[in-house]
Order: structure tokens, then C-alpha cells, then sequence
């Protein structure tokens, strides 16, 4: 028996694949013609409100050309009048601010004031510019429209004079759209001008009313400085160098001033070893002046780093600023850069404040190259009076240890009378002094003391280890103080090395240079070797230092700490330099001695 395969046509609908595609094309073209409808609609709303504004524009104009010609001005101001500066007007919806400046126009046809020929009435015509601005609207950027206007009736004579003001830069550039403000208060009803500078940094107001100091001028533009005009016989000011401006009748008053865009300083307050000083007291003062005898400075200022040492300070004015320490507790042993700090335009300044606490007396030298006036590193810097006699080099840091009775157990050395760890040495008696343990006059053969971790705060180069006294007894035998050194840059691997870079050698002079193996690191340890040749006798140290240079070490200085009260002779002497010996008186606590070296 036959059968016959059938197969049935089936109507399917679509796969969800097949959906998912077609929903995605869909919703890019919905999404194209959306955003092609929305921007449609913002150029209609942007067109609308300037259409708008260019209706308010025509309506102020027109309202101007029907005013009898002296009352085309701004009220109090000059040219005088009776429209205001800025106002606001809600149109259709829309709040638009309209400012409207007019200034009178010495036209050079018939000569100009002060010129020749010398135009006695210098007022030719007036020139109107309205800006309409919409803070509100979205793109809309202000609209500017200006017309002029003339009088109908010939000039006089005119009985006031003219104010020129200029405005340049630091590099004597003149300074467009410098916004310049005017109040000349001695008549009845006060003039006040709000103006710009024109493309060559000058604004002309023409027809003053004669005054003597009588316009004070100040002006600024965004993000640039200020300069301004003070009052003759002012309280803290009596003899200003750039007094209120005086007009006389018939004649040019021109004044200058010059802005340019401000700066940042950045001050922080640290030790050499970059750790850094919060809550420290300081002068900042500027060099320009703003009057004379006598002088005032324009800016000057008492100033103290916060809790993380640190003091920003913007808007500031490029000039030179010399800094004072006025700090209780800490001086100021040198700057990075040097000091005074010469702050430019438009730029940052990063400035370190080194100091070190009051030990009582402290003299800072700094010694700069004659023909480039730039710090001189390496220079050998000698002080000698009465028993004191200390040498040091510029630019290296030192870091001194003379106690360690507070004990071991610190790893690292915030507390300079601690040390980490130590075996048969006797730090506290007398305490400030590290010899060998022992009772009864006998001493044991040897010991040893390993100090805190001590940081420098930024790779740096170390020069020398020194320890006091420099001589032991004799009986110790050769070599009784001996000492290596560890340093790294993770405070962890602590390998001690003697003046050949390896392990098998030690320091024992007391004063030695350290090896370039450990230069470009940042923490430091020493190891103290104490040995006797007879235990009846022991070595002792009073002090270890060393000395180094890191980001935090200032260029070209040195400082002089615990300097009693004297007369000195400060020796100055650098290779390929004449020598200078400088007289030297201490009785303060704190002393600057600025020198300058000739190439021999």
C-alpha cells in the first residue's frame, strides 16, 4: 500500500534576531531625526532671541535719536545725560541686560586737544555703543551695535580739558578692553565712568570738568592685576607715587598704568631633610612702591604656612619678594629657590622655606657668582672668632646626632636623642655621650650601636661623616671608634659598607669622606664600632654627622647655627675665585650675609 508524503506550508512570523535588528534600525533613525528636530529648534530659539534683542537694540537707538544732543550721555559720568550705564528689560519672555557706554569723539579734522592745531573745543561728536547680553539664554553671545551723534549748532569754546589714560603690560604691550573705572567726587553730583580700553590700551575721555586730584583711576581686567591711583596726604600714604589725576582746562591730562596677568606662589616650610614645618611665621614683601617718603610698599604681608606647611597664594603680581623670618621657635637657614623670589607674569612659583629650630643664634651666608648672580655650590664658607672655628660648603645639608640617652627601640628617628638598637655601649652617663659599657673602672672589650633610620627627603648625594672627638685615649688602642653606613630607598634593606663600598671595611677617621656608592638614596643608617685595647680605658663619642645635598637643600647657602654673640671673620673661598675676608658682627638672633664672588 502506497503512502503519500505531505508537507504543510506553514505563515511564520519573524526570529527574534530578526526583531532585534529591526528594533536597532528604528531606533537609530528615531534617534537621528530627534536630534535633528531638537537642533532645528534650538536655532529657532537662538534666532528668536536674537531678533528679539536686535528689537531692544533698534528701541534704545531710538530712543537716543529723539534726546536733545546734551542729554545724550550717561547720567553722572562723562559725557553727563540721562541714560544709566546698565539696565534690564524682560522682553518676550526674555531678561536682557543692556549696557550702554558713550563717549565724546575728538575728531582729528579740526585738530585735538593738545595737539597742533590745539582743538579748543575737543567734544566734536559722541560715539553710542550698546551691548545686549542674555545671562539666561543658551548660545547666546552678547550683541554690540554702535552709532554716532552729532550737535546741529556750531562748537564753542570749551572751558574743561581731557583725561588720557594708558594701560600696558609688564613688557610695556598695551593692554585692550582693560576695564577702567573713574569717580571724581568734588562736584555736586559725582562722576563715575565705566569704561574699556581701546586695540591700542588707551580709553580718551574728552570735555573733563577741571578738578586738582580730583579723578581716581583704577583699573584691572580679568585675571590681571590692579593699578590705581591714591589720595595726597592719605593716612599710611601720605606722598603716593601715581596721586588722583588733575585736569586743567584746555589741556591733555595722560596717565599710565600698567597690569599684566597674575601669578601663584607656592610656599612650603621644611627641614633639610624635606620633613615639613607646619604653623611658621613669615614676612612677604614685594619691591614696588606706591609712595615715597616715606616708602610704601604695594604689597606686604604677614603670613604662616598651615598645619602641612604649606602657604598658596594667587592673584599675585609679578615683582621681586625678599623673605623674612618672623617665627618664634624656628629660622630661616635658606630658600629654593634663592632668594629674593623673582616672580614673573602669568607663571607659578614653587617655593621651599628652609628652616631649622632657634639654636640660639644663626647666621645664613649666601654666596652668588658676580657677573650672573647665580648661587655658587661647593664654595668653602669659614667662620672664626674666639674659640668658635666651623667650616662648611654650600649647598650640602647636614644632619647631627649628640644624645642618645632616651634609648633604643626606634626605628626611625624622629627623636634625635634615640637610636635603634645597641650591644655593651653606655649612653646615659653622662648622658649626650656613647662609650663602652663597664662598672667598677672596667669596660668591656667591645660594642656596638646602630642608629635610627635618618631620611633626607629626596635622593641625594652624601659627602662626609665626621665624629667627636676626633682623638681617643691611647690605651684604646688603633682604631677604637670605628663606623660603616647603610643607605636605600625603602627603608628595609640596611647592607653597612665602609670606605671602599663593601662590607669588609670601616670608617675610622673622624672625619671621612663617604662613598659614592651610596649616592642617589635616601635613608641613612650608621653603625658605631667601640673597641679597647685595655678595659680600663674606653672610647667615647660625643657626636656623628653627616652631611648630604637633596631636593630640600638650598642652592648656593649655608647656615651657621649656635653662633655666640661676637665679632668673626667670615672667609670666602671658592676654586677659580678671588677669596673674601669679611669682618663680621653677631648680636642678633638671626643674620643674613649676602656675598658676591669675582672669577680670578
Amino acid at each position: 500500500m502506497l503512502y503519500k508524503k505531505t508537507q504543510k506550508n506553514r505563515t511564520g512570523g519573524f526570529s527574534l534576531v530578526e526583531m532585534l535588528i529591526g528594533a536597532a534600525i528604528f531606533l537609530v533613525i528615531s534617534v537621528g531625526i530627534y536630534n535633528a528636530f531638537t537642533s532645528v529648534l534650538k536655532v529657532i530659539a537662538v534666532s528668536r532671541t536674537k531678533i528679539v534683542a536686535m528689537d531692544l537694540a533698534n528701541e534704545r537707538f531710538e530712543l537716543i535719536r529723539n534726546l536733545a544732543f546734551e542729554d545724550v550721555g550717561i547720567s553722572g559720568s562723562i559725557p553727563d545725560g540721562v541714560l544709566l550705564h546698565a539696565e534690564t528689560f524682560v522682553r518676550s519672555g526674555y531678561t536682557f541686560q543692556a549696557t550702554t557706554t558713550i563717549r565724546n569723539v575728538d575728531d582729528p579734522f579740526d585738530g585735538t586737544i593738545g595737539g597742533s592745531p590745539n582743538d579748543l573745543s575737543p567734544a566734536d561728536y559722541r560715539l553710542v555703543e550698546i551691548e545686549i547680553g542674555c545671562a539666561t539664554c543658551k548660545n547666546f553671545p552678547p550683541i554690540f551695535v554702535n552709532t554716532h551723534v552729532a550737535p546741529k549748532a556750531l562748537e564753542t569754546t570749551s572751558t574743561n580739558g581731557a583725561l588720557f589714560v594708558r594701560v600696558f603690560d609688564a613688557n610695556g604691550q598695551p593692554v585692550p578692553d582693560a576695564s577702567v573705572h573713574i569717580v571724581n567726587s568734588q562736584p555736586a553730583t559725582p562722576i563715575v565712568i565705566d569704561d574699556v580700553t581701546n586695540n591700542s590700551g588707551m580709553l580718551q575721555v574728552v570735555d573733563a570738568p577741571p578738578g586738582v586730584n580730583a579723578y581716581q583711576i583704577t583699573v584691572t581686567k580679568g585675571g590681571y592685576t590692579t593699578d590705581r591711583t591714591y589720595t595726597p596726604g592719605a593716612v599710611g600714604n601720605p606722598n603716593p607715587t601715581k596721586p588722583h589725576a588733575t585736569v586743567t582746562a584746555q589741556h591733555v591730562t595722560q596717565i599710565s598704568f600698567v597690569i599684566d596677568e597674575v601669578s601663584t606662589m607656592n610656599i612650603q616650610s621644611s627641614t633639610l631633610a624635606c620633613a615639613p614645618v607646619p604653623s611658621f611665621h613669615f614676612d612677604l614683601m614685594g619691591t614696588k612702591l606706591i609712595g615715597t617718603s616715606p616708602n610704601v610698599l604695594k604689597y606686604s604681608q604677614s603670613l604662616v604656612t598651615d598645619s602641612s606647611g604649606a602657604r598658596n597664594l594667587t592673584n599675585m603680581e609679578w615683582d621681586t619678594y625678599p623673605i623674612t623670618a618672623t617665627d618664634a621657635v624656628y629660622d630661616l637657614i635658606g630658600t629654593n629657590p634663592l632668594f629674593p623670589v623673582s616672580l614673573a607674569q602669568d607663571s607659578v612659583a614653587n617655593v621651599k622655606l628652609i628652616i631649622a629650630p632657634k639654636n640660639p643664634s644663626t647666621l645664613l651666608v649666601i654666596v652668588k657668582d658676580t657677573s650672573t648672580g647665580l648661587p655658587l655650590s661647593n664654595t668653602t664658607v669659614r667662620l672664626q672668632g674666639g674659640s668658635y672655628d666651623q667650616t662648611l660648603l654650600t649647598e650640602r645639608g647636614f644632619i647631627t646626632q649628640t644624645d642618645w640617652s632616651h634609648g633604643a627601640g626606634q626605628a626611625t628617628s624622629s627623636d634625635l636623642a634615640q637610636y635603634f638598637s645597641s650591644s655593651n655601649v653606655n649612653v646615659t652617663s653622662p648622658a649626650g655621650e656613647a662609650k663602652l659599657t663597664g662598672s667598677f673602672g672596667v669596660y668591656d672589650s667591645s660594642g656596638v650601636l646602630t642608629s635610627s633610620t635618618f631620611n633626607t627627603g629626596s635622593a641625594s648625594n652624601f659627602y662626609q661623616l665626621s665624629w667627636l672627638p676626633a682623638s681617643q685615649p691611647a690605651a684604646t688602642g688603633a682604631n677604637s671608634v670605628k663606623m660603616q653606613i647603610a643607605t636605600n630607598n625603602d627603608t628595609t634593606t640596611w647592607n653597612f659598607k665602609g670606605p671602599d663600598g663593601t662590607d669588609t671595611t670601616y670608617y675610622t677617621s673622624g672625619v671621612s669622606t663617604i662613598n659614592a656608592v651610596h649616592n642617589n638614596d635616601q635613608y641613612l643608617r650608621y653603625k658605631l664600632f667601640l673597641n679597647t685595647a685595655s678595659t680600663t680605658y674606653t672610647p667615647n663619642v660625643s657626636d656623628v654627622s653627616f652631611t648630604f645635598a637633596s631636593q630640600c637643600v638650598p642652592p648656593g647657602q649655608t647656615a651657621f647655627t649656635g653662633v655666640p654673640n661676637g665679632s668673626y671673620t667670615l672667609t670666602i673661598s671658592h676654586t677659580n675665585y678671588d677669596t673674601q675676608i669679611i669682618p663680621i658682627t653677631i648680636n642678633s638672633s638671626w643674620k643674613q650675609q649676602e656675598v658676591s664672588l669675582l672669577p680670578s
